[in-house]
């Protein structure tokens, strides 16, 4: 089945899922082969691949090593065209519809789209709203974009319908990669409130509990990165966690 089509029936059905999110910079690959080894026995259902940065080339060996190694699916999270990869299964098209840089919300999508005709990878186009995290992310500076205010859930409101009447198929909210605090309840429970499409929500959440409440809000999709970096026991306690 693809992997829209799944996820919306998830949605239909009420399921939660889990994403682990992979920055190929941040693992080295006896790290990796555990990580896959730990997700695929903890029910992960979706990796994330990329980064804002790539400054180690390692995205191919590592897409290898996890396709060869579970079927877990792969979707591409690119921070930019270059990180386009055809042995992972699927891509985020992001859109940066939360900011005013004509490059991200569509001119990087020229360039790439060509090159993502002619490959096998499902395309999800995807609203991508960054929130302020409490701290200057990686990737507010290198879009050069300013976060929606955590406090502004109209903001957030306005921003993800017009995605969705604009045609796109998901919201994800970001806090961004090591935010302080992750995307308010809020937040989610009003964007969730106003919008048919599915809502994924990452960026800043480091506790089964965090997880938990942003289900219990409204996420459909909960992604994890840097906590899981840093301790990998970490995913089966969020998985057990996200899947109730």
């Amino acid at each position: 089945m693809p992997l829209y089509s799944s996820l919306t029936n998830s949605v239909n059905e009420n399921k939660k899922r889990f994403a682990v999110l992979i920055d190929p910079d941040k693992y080295t690959f006896d790290r990796l082969k555990r990580l896959i080894k730990i997700s695929n026995a903890s029910g992960v259902d979706y990796f994330f691949f990329g980064g804002s940065l790539l400054t180690r080339d390692q995205q191919d060996l590592f897409l290898t090593q996890i396709k060869e190694s579970c079927d877990i699916p792969v979707i591409l999270f690119p921070g930019n065209h270059f990180q386009i990869n055809t042995k992972a299964d699927g891509i985020l098209f992001l859109s940066l519809i939360s900011g005013r840089n004509p490059e991200l919300l569509i001119g990087k999508h020229v360039v790439a789209a060509p090159y993502l005709k002619a490959s096998k990878l499902e395309v999800i186009p995807t609203g991508y709203l960054l929130i302020d995290g409490g701290n200057r992310t990686t990737v507010a500076y290198m879009s050069n974009t300013n976060p929606i205010p955590s406090d502004k859930s109209e903001i957030a409101v306005c921003t993800a319908l017009a995605g969705e009447l604009l045609g796109l198929k998901l919201i994800y909210m970001d806090a961004g990669s090591g935010a302080t605090n992750p995307v308010s309840l809020s937040m989610i429970k009003q964007v969730k409130k106003h919008i048919s499409i599915p809502l994924v929500i990452g960026g800043g959440i480091r506790t089964p509990l965090q997880a938990a409440k942003a289900c219990q809000s409204g996420a459909d999709v909960v992604v994890v990165g840097n906590a899981i970096e840093e301790d990998l026991k970490l995913v089966a306690k969020l998985s057990d966690t996200i899947h109730g």
